[in-house]
């Protein structure tokens, strides 16, 4: 035998020379090795039982997150939406906004399909990469979010989602009455600004129209025809005593003028609040707002060929045709409620949903 393994063999007895460790059984020789071991491991002091506790802390947190995938993307969901909701207007115009300008929508839950219709055809224009959706209510800030980050942003306090969808009614109004703060906030940071109704689809590019230099530009509402080189100043009043400018479609530079307009017609709307005897909407402020701020603010109708309201495109087939491949932006009004418009973009090809929401840079919804 060789000196090493003599010499261990002769080490072995201080391990244990009692007579009791030669007398246990088999089970009692069990547990004494197992109560051992679990004073040898408590014997390694505090910090691995708080090492225990903290690894069955993690796992009660996050176990019931990764039981599935779905629960494991909630899971990632819920930490980015956290993000969202602290995202502010400030931070999303600097993301968004390229060459200084912006192109807004406000949208609530409910209008999601009609934005994913107005996205495809801004997109096919190559306007998109600067769209601005302004959320009305968190589960669209969160949608647009997470398909396209970064191009939604909620102005709190945040409206009921379905609070905004009868035309109308109070929801509507609230909805529609935050549209001239949203707009001046955005030329208060020094963007021009172009503002949608989402119920509008884009059939070629709108920014060549937008000549000179002026404050403010806009639509006619009025559905009667002009004449194809008509005047580019606001048109006289009508029966009510004002002008039926359309607020759907606005562009603004970010000068004192602009910023004129966009006060006085938050001071029109708080002067005509919402009644059940007045079923007030922002269009009627705004043309007040216009009208009062006449010679203040440079102001620049746009053409009717270009952009005609959807009374006369919808309902002048003649029209329509005559001045067929002149259209620029349509706007699905004069009709009210989702199915009607939906069926009436479908009627006239305009409902690119269905078979183009690829082309969206949300994705089908």
């Amino acid at each position: 035998m060789s000196k090493k393994m003599s010499a261990f063999l002769h080490q072995r007895p201080l391990y244990s020379t009692s007579p009791e460790s030669y007398d246990l059984s088999p089970r009692s020789r069990q547990d004494h090795q197992k109560s051992s071991s679990a004073a040898a491991f408590l014997s390694r002091g505090p910090a691995l039982v708080i090492l225990l506790l903290s690894l069955l802390i993690i796992a009660g947190v996050v176990f019931p997150y990764v039981q599935s995938p779905n629960s494991l993307i909630f899971f990632t969901s819920r930490s980015s939406d956290s993000k969202w909701r602290s995202y502010t207007l400030s931070e999303a115009a600097a993301y968004v906004a390229k060459n200084n300008s912006l192109i807004v929508c406000a949208v609530s839950e409910a209008y999601l399909s009609f934005l994913n219709n107005w996205l495809i055809s801004i997109a096919r224009q190559k306007h998109h990469d600067k769209v601005l959706v302004i959320a009305e209510d968190y589960a669209t800030l969160f949608k647009v979010n997470e398909r396209w980050p970064g191009h939604a942003v909620l102005v709190p306090p945040a409206l009921e989602a379905a609070a905004a969808h009868k035309f109308g009614s109070q929801g509507f109004f609230n909805f529609t009455a935050r549209r001239p703060q949203h707009l001046l906030q955005i030329l208060e940071l020094g963007y021009n600004v172009m503002y949608n109704d989402v119920d509008m689809v884009w059939l070629a590019d709108p920014f060549p129209y937008l000549e000179g230099k002026h404050d403010v530009y806009f639509m006619d509402d009025m559905a009667y025809v002009k004449p194809l080189n008509h005047s580019h100043d606001l048109p006289p009043p009508g029966k009510k005593g004002r002008t039926y400018i359309c607020s759907c479609l606005i562009y603004l530079r970010p000068t004192v003028g602009a910023k004129l307009l966009m006060n006085k017609w938050i001071e029109e709307l708080k002067d005509q609040p919402w009644s059940r005897a007045k079923k007030a909407n922002d269009q009627p402020a705004f043309n007040w707002a216009l009208n009062k701020t006449a010679g203040q603010v440079d102001v620049y109708l746009l053409p009717q060929k270009a952009f005609p309201t959807g009374g006369l495109y919808f309902r002048n087939k003649t029209w329509a045709r005559e001045t067929e491949g002149m259209h620029v932006i349509i706007h699905n009004n004069y009709i009210i409620g989702f199915e009607k418009k939906t069926k009436r973009f479908r009627d006239y090809g305009l409902w690119l949903v269905d078979e183009y929401a690829t082309e969206s840079p949300l994705g089908r919804l």
